[in-house]
């Protein structure tokens, strides 16, 4: 295995190869993800989310994932083998951060869709029975190299594994498991127009974003105007940033809203 990029051997050499031995195993996966035709976005966020881990852990990646090209294979199988198709049921793919997806997960599952695999770009495929359609409710679980010691702890209650994504696992089991005939669906609404849930985290992360980058310029105008170029330059650069914010935070305000309305 060859070194990832942009990790020095100086720590590694201090404590005892450890980060040496981790950029080895960072570097084999990312080679392993791109020849396995995952997107180069979609790898870098992975190794990222890795390398993140191993860092706050200080445990060696081996240990914590296993072989480098099971992990990979892993990674790049669908969550798992291809359930066979099914003439009689919809699919829908759809996405969400961890800060939603359990409880979109079993928020849909009430409308019959059963969750069967996450696919190789982290998406959730759905399926539905058409004929007979069952609840279903899900739970997410973090598996840290000990995925088989989980499985076997859900197991006594009818949880099934039915994907998994770096480090963490999802489950299922029918509704009726816990509900009863009360599980069953007389009716459901069609699929879901929606595939991608974004919550306000991210516009609280671009509107910060927004004000630091205005706030840097603004200083600038400000220190500028203070060596003599006047306060008028620095006035209007104030009034730029604003704008500047505005013009950032105004499009996702709005966009958030259409979002809301369209799925109400």
């Amino acid at each position: 295995m060859t070194p990832g990029h942009g990790q020095g051997t100086g720590t590694g050499e201090a404590a005892g190869g450890t980060d040496t031995t981790a950029a080895g195993y960072l570097g084999e996966l990312s080679a392993r993800l791109r020849a396995a035709g995952m997107p180069q976005d979609r790898v870098a966020a992975t190794v990222a989310d890795v390398r993140a881990y191993l860092a706050e852990s200080g445990t060696s990646a081996e240990a914590e994932f296993g072989p480098v090209d099971d992990f990979a294979a892993q990674l790049t199988g669908d969550g798992g083998p291809a359930d066979p198709p099914q003439e009689a049921a919809e699919e829908w793919r759809w996405s969400a951060g961890t800060s939603v997806d359990e409880r979109l997960l079993n928020e849909y599952g009430e409308q019959g869709w059963e969750l069967v695999r996450v696919d190789a770009a982290g998406r959730f495929v759905s399926r539905r029975d058409k004929g007979g359609p069952q609840g279903w409710e899900y739970r997410r679980e973090a598996v840290l190299g000990d995925r088989d010691r989980v499985e076997a702890r859900l197991a006594p209650d009818g949880w099934e594994a039915c994907g998994t994504w770096v480090m963490y696992a999802w489950f299922k089991r029918p509704r009726a498991a816990s509900l009863g005939p009360a599980a069953d669906l007389a009716a459901v609404p069609p699929p879901p127009a929606r595939t991608v849930f974004v919550t306000w985290r991210l516009y609280a992360v671009l509107a910060l974003v927004a004000v630091a980058v205005a706030a840097a310029g603004i200083y600038e105008a400000l220190d500028a105007g203070a060596a003599g170029e006047g306060l008028s330059s620095a006035s209007g650069t104030l009034a730029g940033g604003v704008v500047g914010v505005l013009a950032v935070l105004l499009p996702f305000a709005g966009y958030a809203a259409w979002r809301n309305r369209r799925r109400r």
